[in-house]
């Protein structure tokens, strides 16, 4: 099985390259794409520090790349752009696709430990396998300087993974996280799920339990959130991360966004915003 990506398409934007990348999965067992843009380079030699986005549920690899807008800053800032798909796809798991909020599209960025969801490793397949592959595959990427952030189920990844891999992302930030999963639906059907029903094993996922544990933070974290999100009450719960950050004395940027919803319409317009962000942790 080819281990080594294959460039699948490449489309020129902003003087740098969307190019779209399949590979076979060692840790999920199955073939996975997933999209770098790669900004306009001034010579051979320069590599571009890498900035991973992590979609949210139903999402493929392909979402952030057409719709966010995000390579104009991305192309300015001279910072990679790196979006893996959301869960394992093709592995024909019973029932995998019966629900839009679990299995296929909703890998919830944890390690499952349940047998019958054993594939479902996206955590180590974000922080191990894709910055190594990526290492190995491309000199023009310096995965030593990352950052990462993502939307909705996708921000609760960005969220967790950073708190829980201080020394190996420079920044984080997040669209409508799912901040408080172990409190919310779609947590609740996800963790059980993959889980087991072991609520410490939960708190391995959730940001608002692991910053008492992994807050020796200097970046801020930058959080923005629409106030005419219609999951914002029952899923998303950014208060209650708010309130761990704040006991602890952990840098937060909340900004509640008035009359903004879920979409990658309120994404777009404040991703410049986030983009400049870590672009500034990332050329420290």
């Amino acid at each position: 099985m080819e281990m080594k990506p294959t460039e699948i398409s490449s489309s020129k934007m902003f003087g740098g390259y969307n190019k779209r990348y399949k590979h076979y999965s060692p840790i999920l067992g199955c073939s996975m794409n997933f999209h770098i843009f790669f900004p306009p380079s001034s010579s051979p030699s320069h590599k571009f520090p890498v900035l991973y986005w992590l979609s949210g549920l139903t999402c493929t690899d392909e979402n952030f790349i057409t719709k966010s807008g995000a390579q104009r800053v991305a192309a300015s800032e001279g910072v990679a752009l790196i979006a893996p798909d959301t869960s394992p796809r093709g592995l024909n798991v019973e029932g995998e696709s019966d629900s839009w909020d679990f299995g296929v599209g909703a890998g919830f960025y944890l390690n499952a430990t349940q047998e019958k969801w054993k594939n479902w490793k996206m955590y180590d397949y974000v922080v191990k396998e894709l910055p190594t592959l990526l290492h190995e595959n491309f000199p023009e990427l310096d995965t030593s300087r990352a950052s990462i952030f993502g939307h909705s189920m996708g921000g609760h990844g960005a969220l967790t993974i950073y708190l829980k891999n201080l020394d190996k992302y420079k920044s984080v930030s997040a669209f409508a996280p799912i901040a408080n999963p172990i409190n919310c639906p779609w947590g609740l059907k996800a963790f059980t799920n993959y889980l087991g029903e072991n609520k410490a094993d939960w708190e391995e996922y959730d940001a608002t339990c692991l910053v008492s544990k992994y807050n020796d933070l200097a970046a801020t974290i930058l959080i923005d959130q629409g106030e005419d999100d219609k999951f914002l009450k029952d899923q998303l719960l950014p208060q209650k991360f708010e309130e761990a950050c704040r006991k602890l004395n952990v840098p937060l940027l909340l900004r509640m966004q008035p009359g903004y919803d879920h979409s990658y319409f309120f994404i777009s317009t404040f991703i410049d915003d986030h983009i400049s962000h870590h672009a500034q942790a990332l050329n420290l």
